[in-house]
């Protein structure tokens, strides 16, 4: 039988308590902004000290949020650009981390030198709008999912995932006449899953939280095809509430515009960090997969 000392139960004791107070100081954040969001303007404004509970439950922030035909437009925008910018990020990603991966390749050095000069070094800003508006894409959703389609770094981690799997099964795959697509959708793609799960989450929270290349990309005559952030954007760091309170007096405006703001990040950030549970037995053997071998 295993034996606790006194000094172990005071340091495992501590432990539970230090990490306690730890997971409270990183979610306390997280819950008064969801406070606000949910809490009565009037009597937010009065509120002082720490907030434990919605001050005076209201529902007219979230209502705002959803009700604006912006933000709705935002999240379609968003959701396009995730729907079809991620596959299209796997996919260019499982080809390269298959090819980085094969024995034998030729110049593999040169080209693996290469790749990874570009995770250090860019052309800068002014060069990538120029080729992206020689391209003609500018003012286009392909102007932010294209110069995005894959990520070195990514491709490294499943390209060492991939280095993990039994050479002997592709050889009796081989023999067997298959091809080199066949071994790669067949045999490693499942093998490699907890992997290609964690980089659905990194390029999808990427994606998410994009807002410079479609600032930088997008026009004013694209308006209308601009994702969430810039709305967001446009509405938090320029300060622009007008099209939120339209339906507001003059007097109550400044008080409604502050709890709507909060309203505003809980609707950004609340659909990203559900992908978490979903992912999350994935997420440490992916990475480690990736990161130990090779």
């Amino acid at each position: 039988m295993h034996f606790e000392t006194t000094g172990m139960k005071a340091f495992k004791w501590f432990n539970y308590v230090f990490l306690a107070l730890l997971s409270f100081v990183c979610l306390y954040p997280m819950l008064y902004v969801l406070f606000v969001a949910f809490s009565d303007p009037r009597e937010y404004m009065v509120h002082q000290g720490a907030l434990w509970s919605p001050a005076g439950f209201s529902t007219a922030s979230m209502r705002a949020v959803f009700g604006n035909a912006q933000i709705l437009r935002g999240y379609r925008n968003t959701l396009w650009i995730l729907g079809l910018g991620v596959p299209i990020n796997i996919f260019m990603t499982l080809l390269g981390a298959y090819f980085l991966s094969r024995k034998g390749v030729m110049l593999f050095r040169p080209i693996m030198l290469l790749i990874i000069f570009t995770m250090y070094f860019s052309g800068g800003m002014i060069p990538r709008f120029r080729l992206v508006s020689d391209l003609g894409l500018i003012n286009s959703r392909w102007a932010i999912i294209l110069p995005s389609a894959i990520s070195v770094f990514n491709m490294i981690i499943l390209r060492t995932a991939m280095n993990s799997v039994p050479a002997s099964l592709e050889e009796s795959a081989k023999i067997d006449g298959a091809s080199h697509f066949r071994i790669l959708f067949k045999i490693f793609l499942p093998l490699v899953m907890p992997t290609i799960a964690v980089l659905v989450l990194f390029y999808g929270v990427a994606f998410w939280n994009m807002w410079f290349d479609p600032f930088l990309f997008l026009g004013p005559q694209a308006n209308h095809l601009v994702p969430l952030q810039i709305v967001l954007r446009g509405i938090l760091v320029n300060n622009n509430m007008d099209m939120m309170v339209d339906g507001v007096g003059m007097d109550d405006r400044a008080l409604v515009a502050v709890t709507i703001q909060y309203a505003i990040i809980i609707v950004s950030t609340v659909p990203i960090l559900m992908l978490y549970p979903f992912l999350q037995r994935y997420f440490v053997k992916g990475v480690m997969v990736g990161a130990v071998k090779g």
